[in-house]
């Protein structure tokens, strides 16, 4: 079987199996046909290629300029090309098992503090109070509603704009939520967002989205959330360089770990499969830890 028919299973295997999104699959493609012509121009195939080739893969990535970042990416996708190979019989040793990933110092997410969230929340509340024109009032109550929901539960951007009525259950206490891979998840909504939720729904005509548009999609784009969450931000007296709709879901994440609940949990919340990703919120931990210890070790204060 040539290098492609090779890709194009994986590819078919990552769809039907794994419910890996459009540009997933492309990337993979891209990635590993670009592997595929390294592999052949060494002389050797991909049921053949040894750990030596992937090394100087991953060597080459390195010398044409590609970030660590975006080379351990690339590696990551022949990792689980390789596993395919091995699951499916093809091969009966995987070359990437003992390949070192591109190592590179991970930028720690932007976040606002909870005094600032609280601004962006109460600017957006007054403006949804405020008496204006039909039209304006509504798009004013759309946001705040929005800014209530992703700081209440951290969502993903993609999963807030396309959420369904149906999602929200018991008398709107909670939401379920359709994340990547088409995996399901329930998260718990906060007084405050459950409260917004039940004004909001009042004031909606019969449909399908709890933020609908008149877009081919049928509810709010991501560009004009986050256009407006930055409108708003700047109204607050705050950076709108600072906001964006992933710095509020990092500003969960982040608070709910300052105080004091279990990364699983927030793993959880957050719908990542593996907790290494959730990990980067861990510099919080730190803080807090170093924080206790300076606060309460018997000699820190000699």
């Amino acid at each position: 079987m040539s290098g492609a028919h090779l890709i194009g299973a994986f590819l078919e295997m990552m769809s039907a199996e794994r419910g890996a999104a459009r540009n997933t699959i492309e990337a993979y493609r891209r990635d590993l046909s670009d592997y595929a012509g390294f592999v052949a121009g060494r002389k050797s195939s991909l049921l053949t290629v040894d750990r030596d080739i992937v090394n100087a893969y991953l060597d080459q990535l390195k010398r044409d300029g590609l970030s660590a970042s975006s080379s351990a990416r690339r590696l990551s996708a022949i990792r689980q090309f390789h596993k395919f190979l091995c699951a499916d019989g093809m091969r009966g040793d995987d070359p990437t098992r003992i390949v070192a990933s591109p190592k590179s110092r991970r930028a720690l997410p932007k976040v606002l503090s909870v005094a600032e969230v609280d601004l962006l929340l109460s600017t957006a509340e007054a403006e949804a109070n405020a008496d204006a024109s039909p039209q304006k009032q509504a798009s004013a109550l759309r946001l705040y509603v929005l800014l209530e929901l992703l700081y209440a539960t951290g969502l993903r951007v993609s999963e807030l704009v396309s959420l369904r009525r149906s999602a929200v259950m018991r008398d709107a206490s909670f939401l379920t939520v359709v994340g990547k891979g088409n995996k399901e998840r329930v998260v718990p909504v906060n007084d405050r967002a459950r409260d917004a939720i039940k004004a909001y729904l009042a004031t909606l005509e019969p449909g399908l989205y709890l933020f609908p548009a008149a877009g081919a999609e049928g509810y709010l784009s991501r560009q004009v959330f986050a256009r407006d969450l930055k409108g708003l931000a700047g109204r607050a007296g705050i950076s709108s360089a600072r906001v964006a709709p992933h710095v509020l879901r990092h500003a969960f994440a982040s608070h709910l770990l300052a105080g004091g609940a279990d990364l699983r949990v927030v793993q959880m919340l957050l719908g990542h499969a593996d907790i290494s990703t959730t990990q980067i919120y861990t510099h919080v931990l730190d803080e807090k830890l170093r924080t206790l210890v300076e606060t309460h070790h018997p000699l820190a204060e000699q």
